[in-house]
């Protein structure tokens, strides 16, 4: 096939890429800055429907991982790449003739604030989910699950949590705050969470596009963990020791920082910047969110090849080189 990878100047989009490659297909990336990688590279903003229209010449399927993603910011940017930018990919998609659509979503588009325990994928919430993140990709899921006909295959496929060597998003920034001595547990860390290795993330994206087809794919959402919940503490501990640092020992009563974050929030609500602390990532940090992985690795004929352990490892590895 020939596929479309939008977003592919960031971490999990050029490693999918490369890895659809891999798999024999051939590949387009789009994005708005270049992305190195050696395929055929149309960039634009997700709404320059002329840039789109080019990228999508001759394609069969496309991974749309585009996003605005922040925990603060102008919430019309938001609507306007999230969902816009998601209604468009869409429309010029199948004004191309791509016949499969792999929208890469997030869990917390159907999180409200109380704990997941082993669920699989709830229903996306764009009125409950908390921040205009989870809220407009959840609107932009919805969108693109309605799209699904018969010779359209959409599916949705919520990453949780994605880490790895080189990733600024979630490693990158705890190990900042780590040496700037701003790393701190709330309620002492217990929460149980899943987190996804960045290989494993790849490989479920890579059959989503090839099995998109199949109808216990097709038209569903199917959340993607490496299925080993962890507590917080451990978690934080490891990535601060995989990159030389001690582990955090300070903990915040949860309800002192989600006051603060609320307080974050409001001050930082117009800017690109990120706060220290908003709500929305007090209650991650809190509350336990772990999910049942049988029916995404069933579906996907799937499973995760890379253990926690061989990924800090990894990380572990990656630091001690990037160091030396």
């Amino acid at each position: 096939m020939r596929v479309l990878v939008t977003g592919a100047s960031g971490l999990l989009g050029a490693a999918t890429a490369n890895a659809i490659a891999s798999r024999g297909h051939e590949v387009v990336v789009f994005q708005r800055r270049a992305s190195g990688l050696p395929y055929d590279e149309v960039r634009g903003d997700i709404t320059d429907v002329e840039a789109l229209t080019r990228a999508m010449v001759g394609v069969q399927a496309v991974v749309h991982l585009a996003a605005k993603v922040s925990i603060t910011g102008v919430v019309a940017e938001f609507e306007r790449v999230n969902i816009e930018g998601t209604q468009l990919a869409i429309q010029v998609a199948k004004a191309a003739g791509a016949e499969r659509f792999v929208y890469v979503s997030s869990p917390s588009v159907a999180h409200s604030g109380a704990p997941i325990i082993g669920d699989g994928a709830l229903p996306a919430d764009q009125f409950a989910a908390r921040g205009a993140y989870a809220r407009t990709k959840a609107s932009a899921e919805l969108l693109a699950l309605a799209s699904e006909s018969p010779d359209f295959a959409v599916v949705a496929i919520r990453p949780h949590l994605v880490w790895g060597p080189g990733d600024e998003q979630l490693i990158g920034r705890i190990v900042t705050r780590a040496r700037a001595g701003r790393l701190f547990l709330i309620d002492h860390g217990v929460a149980l969470i899943d987190t996804t290795y960045i290989d494993n993330a790849v490989s479920a994206l890579v059959a989503a596009v090839e099995r998109a087809t199949d109808p216990t794919v097709r038209g569903r959402a199917l959340v993607v963990t490496n299925g080993e919940p962890r507590t917080v503490a451990e978690l934080l501990t490891r990535i601060t020791r995989a990159a030389g640092l001690s582990a955090p020992d300070r903990s915040v009563p949860f309800a002192a920082a989600y006051g603060a974050g609320r307080v974050a929030e409001r001050i930082w609500q117009v800017s690109d910047s990120q706060p220290p602390l908003t709500g929305f990532l007090a209650e991650q940090l809190a509350t336990a969110h772990w999910f049942d992985q049988r029916q995404t690795r069933l579906s996907l004929n799937w499973a995760p090849a890379v253990s926690l352990d061989e990924g800090f490892q990894r990380l572990t590895d990656w630091y001690q080189l990037s160091n030396s």
